[in-house]
């Protein structure tokens, strides 16, 4: 290692040209990812309902719909805007009632129900149907959603999940930059709180800037990314890899007390930093590897970004960061101040001295955060995550509002199914609680309509050579428990016809998410809490040791997801499947660290107390700081972002790793002085707690005190 720490100081100004000509690939490939604001599309593709969407492209050319309410407009207004509407590219078909009849027609041809559903006569509002002729997400539909908009006015309100998804990607394209600067300005507050130049923080943002830009650039090859992934890579890179710079910086100070030469100095530093660093990324990366088990892919996204992201963290720290270091010397020098954060003198000692106290407050505090853990309340509509302020989330609240609407389901019926039987079906799924419409092609013939008088263009977009497809209408709001049993009887209804039917659309789609994260949860978290185990039984090689970090990590976890229970939060789906993982991962770290100095001063012959006061002592400097430093990254941004999913994650990411730090600072020396006989069994004969044995080196007497 030393040698490689010779050659990256010798070619340290060759690093530097490098690193700067490598962001030029990296910002094109970061410009040209393509970011993917619809979450449900990372369903498994193998589930009916992402079965019966890939159905609706192939068949009826269509993935998206929206429900268009108008209010305040004569009839012939109406139509004329159905007109502009047609035209507008990416919309392949706009049903409203001029799609069957004159307007010259009375309207009361239509049965009672059908024109309830679609009319408001008390609020002079109507509704139309919009088709798309691309995916909920596809830049074409996005781009037909704007322009409807465009042409729209106060009086129209276009609802549904493709509007919900422009509405997230302008708010998120708005708001991602601003988290950057937010994770830097608080980051930079720290840095220099903590650090003992001004110049040192320039230089481990530079080093890690250059680190995320590669990282999010390499994305390309990945095809697209989750706008969450790309709104929380930056600040969640940031805050994780902070630690490696700063161990960096301490090695380097300590080897020039060492070495007088700086660039030998540096060498030495660089061989530390990556036998240290690298065995304390590896438990990190293992917690966003977890995420890659999740059946909803998101986790995969998210995990080989992040996972990703810290691989090339540690490679900046160990070329990029040392040579910038070197290259600006001289500035380093010429703004070196004083640190200001305190050096917590005596804390080591009074935590080993009264461990029992600490050991009962654990206790005491388990309990309501096991309770508060399991019962925190999660929801999964996903505009439940934006402001009331956003032209979608209005719409949605005037459909509820004017026509008791909150969700419409897609219904894919065989053609092998009689017409007879389809008409039956339809009358049956009327008959479900909370079922405002029923429609299909052959629920307008039913109402004495001739097939010929049906447009063909109404016809094709309802009935394809395989499958017709049944819009029904629902007074129940996605993800709630009543559109879930609605969506379990519509699907027992169909089924009962022909077992090919399917039943798709946003409310379904979310009930199988439902399903799938609860799965996901479970299985994340034993596969990061196994990998983790397995680590650091191998780093320490005691079975005992691995039981004890995990545990007072957890213990973090277990509050912090269980404080939302406790002041009536409710938490995106998402948060409670990933924040175990990260907070796992990314804080790990500090228990290990207090831990290896434990275990180095027991086999060094101190007794327990000096052996625990010392590792606590000498680790709570570094960890105040790392934790400062995670929290920073993300506090900013929970405090600032208006999507909810992303302010959620980062509060979460934050106020994780301040419990963390508490944790392992108060809760870890403890169990360690608990459980010394246990962890120190296979060393026993080694060691001696009796007179004789080693104390710290400062004052006996006061040790003993």
């Amino acid at each position: 290692m030393l040698k490689l720490g010779e050659k990256i100081v010798s070619a340290r100004v060759v690093i530097l040209i490098l690193s700067l000509v490598l962001l030029i690939p990296a910002a094109y490939g970061y410009i040209k990812t393509r970011v993917n604001y619809d979450i449900l599309s990372y369903l498994p593709k193998d589930i009916e309902t992402m079965e019966g969407q890939d159905i609706l492209v192939d068949q009826f050319g269509t993935g998206a719909f929206s429900l268009y309410v108008v209010e305040g407009m004569e009839d012939k207004d109406v139509s004329a805007l159905k007109s502009k509407i047609e035209k507008v590219d990416h919309v392949s078909k706009v049903i409203w009632y001029d799609s069957f009849a004159d307007l010259s027609v009375p309207k009361d041809m239509l049965p009672e129900s059908l024109y309830d559903a679609f009319n408001n006569d008390e609020k002079n509002a109507t509704m139309m149907a919009i088709i798309f002729d691309d995916t909920t997400s596809a830049d074409g539909t996005m781009d037909a959603i704007e322009e409807i908009r465009s042409i729209s006015n106060k009086q129209c309100f276009l609802s549904g999940m493709s509007a919900v998804v422009v509405d997230t990607k302008k708010l998120s394209e708005k708001e991602t930059p601003i988290y950057v600067l937010i994770a830097v300005i608080l980051s930079s507050i720290i840095l220099a709180i903590t650090m003992d130049s001004i110049m040192i923080p320039v230089l481990f943002l530079a080093s890690i800037g250059m680190a995320i830009v590669y990282n999010l650039g390499s994305n390309i090859f990945m095809g697209q990314v989750s706008y969450i992934t790309k709104a929380l890579a930056a600040v969640l890179q940031l805050g994780v890899t902070m630690d490696y710079s700063i161990f960096l910086w301490h090695s380097y100070k300590a080897q020039q007390k060492e070495y007088t030469d700086k660039k030998e100095a540096m060498a030495h530093a660089i061989a530390e930093t990556i036998s240290s660093v690298v065995g304390s990324s590896i438990t990190t990366v293992a917690g966003f590897v977890a995420l890659c088990f999740m059946s909803f892919t998101l986790g995969l996204d998210l995990g080989i970004v992040m996972a990703k992201g810290v691989v090339l963290g540690v490679i900046a720290c160990v070329t990029i960061l040392p040579s910038l270091i070197l290259v600006f010397d001289k500035a380093i020098e010429k703004t070196t101040h004083r640190v200001i954060l305190p050096e917590f003198k005596g804390l080591g000692k009074f935590i080993a001295k009264h461990y029992k106290v600490f050991l009962v407050l654990f206790v005491i505090i388990l309990i309501p955060a096991i309770y508060g853990y399991n019962h925190t309340k999660v929801y999964y509509k996903l505009d439940s995550s934006l402001p009331d302020s956003l032209e979608s989330v209005q719409a949605n609240t005037e459909l509820a509002e004017v026509f008791n609407m909150n969700s419409t389901h897609m219904i894919l019926v065989t053609n092998n199914q009689s017409d007879k039987d389809t008409r039956n079906m339809m009358s049956d799924i009327e008959n479900i609680d909370g079922v405002k419409f029923c429609l299909g092609l052959d629920s307008i013939i039913g109402a004495g309509i001739p097939t010929d008088f049906i447009p063909s263009d109404v016809t094709e977009a309802l009935k394809s050579d395989d499958w017709q497809l049944i819009l029904v209408g629902s007074e129940y709001e996605v993800a709630s428990d009543e559109v879930n049993n609605q969506c379990t009887e519509i699907n027992n209804t169909i089924d009962s016809y022909n077992e090919k039917n399917m039943l798709v659309g946003e409310a379904p789609c979310t009930k199988d998410l439902i399903t799938i994260t609860d799965k996901d949860f479970a299985s994340v978290s034993t596969v990061s809490i196994g990998a983790i185990f397995i680590i650091i039984l191998c780093v320490f090689g005691s079975i005992s040791l691995p039981i004890v970090l995990v545990a007072v990590i957890e213990f973090a976890i277990f509050i912090n997801m269980g404080i939302p229970c406790f002041t009536g939060t409710e938490i995106p789906f998402i948060a409670s499947i990933v924040i175990g993982t990260i907070q796992l991962g990314a804080t790990v770290d500090y228990a290990i660290l207090m831990t290896t100095k434990y275990k180095r001063n027991r086999l060094n012959g101190y007794r327990k107390f000096d052996a625990v006061a010392t590792a606590c002592q000498e680790s709570v400097q570094s960890i105040v700081v790392s934790a400062l430093s995670f929290f920073a990254a993300t506090f900013g941004v929970g405090l600032y972002s208006d999507i909810d999913m992303i302010s959620a994650l980062c509060t979460l990411m934050a106020r994780g790793a301040l419990i963390s730090m508490c944790a392992v600072i108060l809760m870890l020396p403890s169990a360690l002085m608990l459980f010394d006989k246990v962890i120190m069994f296979r060393y026993r004969k080694n060691l001696m707690d009796g007179p004789s044995a080693k104390v710290s080196d400062e004052d006996t007497a006061a040790t003993q005190a």
